[in-house]
Order: structure tokens, then sequence, then C-alpha cells
């Protein structure tokens, strides 16, 4: 636990508490769900932001990196972008305010803010641990986003995505999505923001059925000026497949928990996750996945490219329960680093309580390979060209896993437009 008793409050802490008060009139919900929120506020005051002292925010000092907390800004509301995928439905939230959403067959869409008006998502709003900070400021001032419900056996032709716009200012969103059985289905999770100084939480609560097959896309493309602190919370059903896929292209202070429970015998979990880390930012992918069954497996790949001053982190822990016999769980963290002034930490980890599993982990940081540099640059490719060529051979790996030729052109521009900007 990170108890500041008798440490002055630092700026940031001062200011989310003082917002808290001035907002508190106009968050929605009453009786338990106010109480959630007092009891959630009073944690961060009691405990404040975490620091390094905390073992899981140990390369994420977020008391010392959060310096400024920007004011709500009510005018702060944008239009939806064009989907990342031509025909996907969009849900649209802006600003913490859910706008607009699709009519899909077969998927039901609620706004989350009258949920949290009848008191029906209580649940939703606990808080995982002592130092879940996301969580608590989350709960604290989440306004909005949606609840979404996938129909059993529902089969979706086109992906959905969750739009989550904050051009500047303070926004605090939910995305709570039950998937029914045997469902099969893409979701984009999409995460923008604009040049102005923004902070924003965002915790999607995702629960996999039994016999489903899902593709779930986190791509997040803050502004330079951004924080996010976000968090995905997923259960696994039997013979279920998750597939989470996280793009981090920008964002000032970005943290991005994972939270996997393999619940289901015969399910399986895949991350696959691609960091571009330029400026002077500071991007955090922080993962717990527990096997809590037996026959269940597991792949977990990060592949990072870091330059400028930027600094990245990678905590991966797998625990596999006593009785979770035959599990097979896999994590690699690989790291390109373009600069000396770079930095990126990995820390895999493995809790093994099983004595009949197939588990291993491994981490690498690597430069751009000379003698690859001169055989591109001797057949008169450029420098720049060269070294860009190599870093998407490097990223490419990961983002032709995907079988959407569509998803995969998609985070190709991406990964054009930040090589652009940073190489």
């Amino acid at each position: 636990m990170n108890v500041h008793t008798g440490r002055q409050p630092t700026p940031a802490e001062s200011a989310l508490v003082d917002a808290f008060v001035d907002r508190m009139g106009e968050l929605p919900g009453d009786g338990e769900i106010a109480s959630a929120r007092d009891n959630a506020i009073e944690a961060l005051k009691t405990q404040g932001l975490p620091s390094r002292r905390v073992e899981a925010w140990h390369y994420t000092d977020l008391r010392t990196l959060l310096r400024s907390v920007a004011a709500y800004d009510g005018a702060a509301g944008t239009n939806p972008l064009p989907p990342v995928i031509a025909g996907s439905a969009v849900a649209f939230v802006t600003n913490g305010v859910a706008v607009s959403a699709p009519r899909v067959e077969g998927v039901e869409f609620t706004k989350f803010s009258d949920k949290l008006s009848d008191g029906s998502v209580i649940r939703e709003l606990a808080i995982r641990d002592g130092d879940d900070a996301i969580g608590q400021i989350n709960a604290a001032y989440v306004t909005d986003g949606w609840a979404v419900t996938l129909a059993d056996g529902l089969e979706l032709e086109a992906p959905l995505e969750l739009q989550n716009a904050q051009a500047r200012g303070q926004g605090h969103v939910r995305f709570p999505v039950k998937i029914g059985k045997g469902v099969k289905a893409t979701i984009i999770e999409r995460q923008t923001g604009g040049e102005g100084e923004g902070f924003s939480t965002s915790v999607s609560n995702v629960t996999v059925a039994d016999d489903a097959e899902i593709t779930w896309i986190i791509l997040r493309e803050q502004g330079v000026d951004a924080t996010q602190l976000a968090q995905f919370i997923a259960t696994i059903g039997s013979n279920a497949k998750l597939t989470l896929y996280v793009v981090n292209a920008g964002g000032k202070l970005v943290r991005q928990e994972v939270h996997v429970l393999v619940k289901g015998e015969g399910s399986d979990f895949q991350l696959r996750g691609v960091n571009l880390l330029g400026g002077d930012s500071h991007t955090d992918v922080t993962m717990t996945l527990g096997h809590l069954v037996e026959n269940t497996t597991s792949v977990q790949i990060m592949r990072n490219v870091v330059t400028d001053r930027a600094r990245g982190v990678f905590q991966g822990q797998i625990n596999v329960n006593k009785i979770a016999q035959k599990t097979d769980a896999r994590m690699a963290c690989n790291t390109l680093l373009l600069s000396d002034d770079g930095e990126f930490d990995a820390k895999p980890e493995l809790e093994i309580f099983a004595d009949d599993v197939a588990c291993g982990h491994g981490a690498t940081v690597t430069e751009i390979d000379g003698n690859h540099l001169f055989y591109l640059r001797a057949r008169g490719i450029p420098e720049n060209e060269a070294r860009g060529l190599l870093i998407k051979a490097f990223v490419a790996e990961i983002v032709e896993e995907l079988e959407s030729e569509p998803l995969v052109e998609a985070l190709e521009a991406i990964l054009e437009k930040w090589l652009a900007e940073h190489v």
C-alpha cells in the first residue's frame, strides 16, 4: 500500500481532490454509487498517488511523473473520426460523454451514465486493491461510456469500434462488454486525443463466454501533452479465445494495465503489443495473467521501438494456479533502442504453483544492425529510409499476425506516420 501519512500532497494530488469537490454534484448516480465515489476519492487522499516504492508502480513513479492535472473543459467535445476500418460500427464517446451508438443486430448499447443513475453497476466501481490508482480515479470521476452486450452465437462481419476522444481537459469513461457464447467478433478500442493538455482514464471490463473467439485491439493515438491511465480487465470462459493487441503511438504519460483471468478449460489468451515511443514520453504496459484451471494456453509478445528521450516499461506477470495443470504459457519482450537517451525497462515474471506445465519468458534489447543498414544503403537506399524499413520489419511480424488485411494496412499506416515524425 502507498501511504503518504504526514507528507504534503503534490499539486496533482491536490488538483484531483479539489476537482472532485467541484464536480461531485454533476456526477451521475446517488446512494451506493455516490458512496463508492466518496470511498474512491478518500482512498486516493489517504494513500496518495503511487510512487516507485510500490512494486507495481516501481518503473512508473506516478507521484513524480504526474506534475499537473488538466481541468475539466465542457467545450472540449469533438466529432467522431472516420473508423479505422471502413464499414465498422462506431460507438462514440467524447469528453467523457457517450454521444452516439450504431444499430447492429445482436448488439445492445446502453449509456453507462444511465447505469450509474439507476445504481445497477455498483460492482463495476469496485477497487482491485490498495494500489489500484487507476481504478480509484476512474471510480471517483467516471461520467459515461457504453455498456455493450453481444448476443450468443453472434458473428460480426465488420468490426465494432469503441471510439473515445479526449481533445483536451479531463474525461473518464468505462466500457463494460459482455460477449455471449460462441460469438466471433473484432472490437477496436480507439483512444484518441488532440494537441491540448489532457488527462483521462478509461476502464474496459470484458467477459468472454464459452466458445467465443474475440480479437480486441487497443489503438492509442494521444497528443504530445496527454496523460491517459487505462485498464483492460477480462475473464475468459471455456474453449474461448481472446486475442488482445495493444498499439501505443502517442501520449506524454501512458499507463495501460491488462488484467486477465483464464477461467475456462481449453481457453487461450494471446497478447501482442507494439509500443512506438518518441519525444520525452513515458509509456507503461503492465499485465497480470492468471491461469486458474487445467489445459489453458497463452502467449504474450511485445515489440518496442524507442527513440529520442522516451522511456518505456513492460511488466508481465503470469500466475499458474496449483490446479492449473497442463498450462502452456510463454512471454517475450523485444526492444529496438534507437537513442542513447532512450530507455526501456522489462520485468517478466512467472509464479508457478502447478508441477505439470510448460512456461517460459525472455527479454531482449538491441539496436539497428549495422550490417543490415549497410546492406540497404549499398543498394542506394537513403539512410533514413533504410532505418525505417528495418524498424517496419521489426514490428511487421506482430502486425501481420492479424488475419484482416484492412487492419494490417491500418496499423502499418500508423507506423508509417510515426516513422515520418520520429525517424
